[in-house]
């Protein structure tokens, strides 16, 4: 039996899968301001432990994180994007952090956004005392699974999480 012409046909599949998928995501971001009207995000987490090899001491954890929507058609104007200030607690055995990012929103289906968060954090150590954090980033996305919440993920330093984001 020759197996060549079902890899083919399997693998042009894929493709036309790939490309129709492609072109719904792009026709989405080239529409600026097609996403949903919100003020403030509301996201309650878990923490799905460190990922920095200087963290091990941290568990799993929880925390929150709100953020208000400042540019509704942020800084490309061609394509659908908006800017808000973030801010929240996340809460681990040894650690609290306090985080303030920029979160730059990418909205490229109605059910699919992604995020990228620049930012810094304070942390209070229980053990080994607080300290600074200049430099902080996440790189996330969110599955929207209505209009008013989504499932977030998030990824980055120095954590990542899991949870539930609500517009108002």
């Amino acid at each position: 039996m020759n197996r060549f012409p079902v890899r083919r046909a399997l693998a042009s599949g894929v493709c036309v899968g790939v490309l129709l998928v492609t072109s719904s995501v792009f026709a989405q971001i080239k529409r600026p301001g097609s996403h949903i009207d919100y003020t403030f995000e509301a996201e309650p987490h878990l923490l799905l432990g460190p990922i920095a090899p200087f963290d091990r001491d941290d568990d799993i954890g929880f925390g929150f994180r709100g953020t208000l929507e400042l540019v509704d058609n942020g800084f490309i104007k061609t394509i659908n994007n908006t800017v808000g200030l973030g801010f929240g607690i996340d809460h681990q055995k040894n650690t609290d952090r306090i985080p303030v990012v920029m979160q730059w929103n990418f909205w490229l289906h109605r059910s699919f956004s992604v995020f990228g968060e620049p930012g810094a954090a304070i942390r209070l150590r229980h053990k080994k005392g607080d300290s600074f954090d200049p430099f902080i980033f996440y790189a996330g996305g969110r599955w929207h699974f209505t209009d008013w919440g989504a499932l977030t993920f998030r990824i980055g330093h120095p954590v990542a999480s899991l949870g539930v984001s609500f517009f108002l």
